[in-house]
């Protein structure tokens, strides 16, 4: 009997439970079935998967399959509920993975062109950092992705944007009233006074000092709400870039170092293989300097 997925995802149901009584709880059936269904599962494989008919350990072939089991049920579960989120928008669906800052800064315009001629697409959008979005595209899990770059690495997609990195600091804090003193012209070594933030955009800033105050730091953050709810609390600053603080926050203040300027590209990427067609084609073609 070939292996069905109703298998696997048994299985990965009494693995994790333990017992055949918690697993047929949670599937709905009785132990004797979901027994049954094992008992086939293991005569396909070849090879016993728990060590003991008491279900709690698993032997090292039934430890692969269990992780084999959950990436296979997994991708049909998402495929199912692509499908029916498919079912459920008359118009299709764009799925988009985006940095904070360009879904603060950026995509809302895009959003509100793409929804005059566009009116019953669904848009799903997911606030992640670039590694994330990154993975998402690859996984196939988004549609457009949109990362943030420096200008300097090697080319990935297509760019749409450029903004400065700078400073983001509490009003008041040293760091503020230092930048204050000296009029203005000061660099990323104003940092020093305050604990720093950690977040990914600081990889971006081509400043030993930097590179440095990220190792050393004991508090990170991705999302560009919490690192600006962080700085306000006096927990330290940390580096944003414009696009990002356009409308900070009471309490919190921004300037871009003048004797070292950074930048930050956004850039829009898709699989490099991806057809797109429909509403998401025309997603991307809004997104644009």
């Amino acid at each position: 009997m070939p292996i069905k997925l109703e298998m696997l995802r048994t299985f990965s149901v009494v693995a994790t439970q333990g017992t055949l009584a918690g697993a047929a709880a949670v599937l709905g059936r009785s132990p004797s079935a979901v027994s049954m269904m094992l008992a086939q599962l293991e005569d396909d494989i070849g090879a016993p998967l728990f060590e003991t008919d008491r279900k709690s350990r698993l032997t090292p072939l039934g430890q692969l399959v269990l992780e084999e089991s959950q990436r296979a049920t997994d991708v049909f579960d998402r495929s199912v509920a692509a499908i029916r989120r498919h079912a459920m928008s008359a118009g299709g669906i764009v799925r988009i993975a985006a940095v904070p800052s360009a879904t603060v800064a950026l995509l809302p315009d895009v959003i509100e062109a793409f929804r005059k001629a566009h009116p019953d697409v669904r848009i799903e959008i997911s606030d992640v950092d670039s590694a994330a979005v990154r993975a998402r595209i690859q996984r196939d899990a988004a549609d457009i992705g949109i990362v943030s770059a420096q200008p300097r690495d090697t080319p990935e997609g297509t760019r749409i944007r450029s903004d400065d990195l700078g400073i983001v600091c509490v009003e008041g804090g040293a760091i503020h009233l230092a930048h204050m003193n000296t009029q203005g012209m000061s660099g990323w070594d104003l940092l020093k006074r305050e604990p720093l933030i950690s977040n990914p955009l600081c990889e971006l800033v081509d400043d030993p000092l930097v590179a440095e105050m990220r190792i050393a730091s004991t508090l990170e953050a991705r999302n560009t709400t919490a690192i600006l709810s962080f700085v306000k609390r006096g927990f330290g600053a940390s580096i944003l870039p414009f696009d990002a603080v356009r409308n900070q926050p009471d309490g919190v203040e921004f300037f871009v170092p003048a004797h070292s300027t950074s930048q930050r590209e956004l850039r829009k990427i898709r699989q490099d293989n991806g057809r797109m067609r429909g509403p998401v084609a025309a997603f991307w073609d809004l997104l644009k300097d």
